[in-house]
């Protein structure tokens, strides 16, 4: 067992690894996946552990441990963030590859599933410092990433900045002809070094838009319907921007910092306003009261959107949840034993390979136009990603209709039986 920790708070919990392999045999025994395929798929194909040393600014060397796991990679190179946290472990980094492999499938994306990062708190170093443990942590991937063999991404506490570093390094490693064509190494970069228009926005997009097609489903509106939010980062500001402009209200936010609640409502825009003014935090906002920690996750709402870290809820906090929609913007953020009493509970929940795949869809845009030297607008950018999101929730919820199970096991299903196909179809080598 692990911890989970919550402000200050920490519970015991079920490990991410074990969640997503129980997830995993759920699904591949409903749909009698072949034996031979889920030997391959129960493993992850390459685990790359590096300790690399970096001069702070005092002068003084830190050595740090990065991770770079690759699940599988039977349709397409491989795909997936880079966290900067300290949770990050060998374990962490194997369960995430793995969700990465089923959301690109489920996607319908010529991608495979990685994932990685390094284990620290940013919080603790300058941005120099975080500049150079970047280009020394791609140093030391070396030809472990590549842009037809495995694409990196940012995730928690990664940014468009950090894709810079990391694509310059990388370039700079290269041979001078080689150099221009090697831009999509890396995806989710600040549009000046090659990034696509909506990338910023497409996770949170993505989530805003399954809430919007599971509100059409159900015929209700949109409007009036409350709800809360876990993580107000690129993830959670962007999908309560969308929620927010239609008609929806935010009751309460969270963050590692603390927990904050207004039954009448937050304004999304001064809250996001306000965190960038106070070093990221949302505490002490002044148009909305300090709650504790434990309160938030059952407090009155309609929809509640998880959009940090996973594991958050839990079978200790699952039972006081009174929304009737979950929304996974995170990864993973629902333990085993948590959904099965939410599902229990008539819950509904929109699983992370789904609900958060805006992010990885826009990435494949913009590897898509690096490849090709093409310029998309931001209109084209989000139609594309819409009817793309449309297609995945539509397919999700007619297998879950058709094989009557909830909508992460379907989802799982799709993705496994689209990668069980290729196998089949491919051979095995030799």
């Amino acid at each position: 067992m692990g911890e989970r920790i919550l402000g200050k708070k920490k519970v015991a919990r079920q490990g991410m690894l074990e969640n997503v392999m129980r997830q995993f045999d759920n699904a591949a025994d409903i749909l009698d996946l072949n034996p031979n395929i889920r030997k391959i798929l129960e493993v992850t194909n390459n685990e790359l552990v590096v300790h690399f040393p970096v001069r702070m600014d005092n002068e003084e060397v830190e050595v740090f441990t990065g991770y770079r796991v690759q699940h599988n990679n039977s349709l397409g190179p491989y795909k997936g963030g880079l966290r900067y946290h300290p949770t990050v472990d060998i374990d962490a980094a194997r369960a995430l590859a793995m969700w990465m492999t089923w959301k690109t499938s489920l996607a319908g994306l010529p991608f495979g599933g990685a994932k990685g990062g390094i284990k620290l708190d940013p919080a603790k170093y300058s941005s120099a410092e975080i500049e150079r443990i970047t280009r020394r942590f791609t140093y030391a991937l070396g030809d472990n990433i590549g842009p037809e063999l495995d694409i990196p991404a940012p995730d928690v506490n990664t940014s468009a900045q950090t894709m810079a570093w990391i694509l310059d390094t990388y370039m700079s490693t290269k041979p001078p002809a080689e150099r221009s064509t090697n831009t999509h190494v890396v995806t989710g970069k600040p549009i000046g070094a090659g990034g696509s228009e909506g990338r910023d926005r497409a996770t949170g997009y993505g989530v805003y838009l399954n809430i919007r097609f599971w509100a059409k489903e159900k015929e209700l509106s949109i409007k009036d319907q409350k709800f809360i939010v876990q993580g107000f980062g690129n993830v959670g500001y962007w999908v309560a921007h969308f929620l927010d402009r239609d008609g929806a209200i935010l009751v309460a936010v969270q963050d590692q910092y603390g927990s904050i609640c207004d039954e009448e409502g937050i304004s999304v825009e001064k809250l996001h306003d306000y965190q960038k003014g106070n070093k990221g935090s949302i505490v002490d906002f002044p148009d909305a009261d300090a709650i504790d920690n434990d309160e938030f996750f059952g407090l009155e709402c309609d929809i509640c959107i998880p959009a940090a870290l996973g594991n958050q809820i839990t079978a200790e906090n699952s039972g006081g949840i009174k929304a009737r929609l979950i929304a996974e913007g995170a990864n993973g953020p629902t333990d085993i034993e948590a959904e099965e009493i939410l599902l229990e509970k008539g819950v509904e929940i929109i699983p992370d390979i789904l609900c958060n795949s805006g992010g990885v869809i826009g990435s494949y845009y913009e590897w898509l136009q690096n490849r090709n030297g093409e310029i998309w607008q931001l209109e084209e950018v989000m139609e594309k990603l819409e009817k793309k999101m449309k297609e995945s929730f539509t397919r999700v919820v007619k297998t879950s209709r058709e094989r009557k199970v909830d909508m992460r096991t379907a989802a799982f299903v799709i993705a496994i039986g689209r990668l069980e196909e290729a196998y089949i179809q491919r051979g095995i080598f030799p």
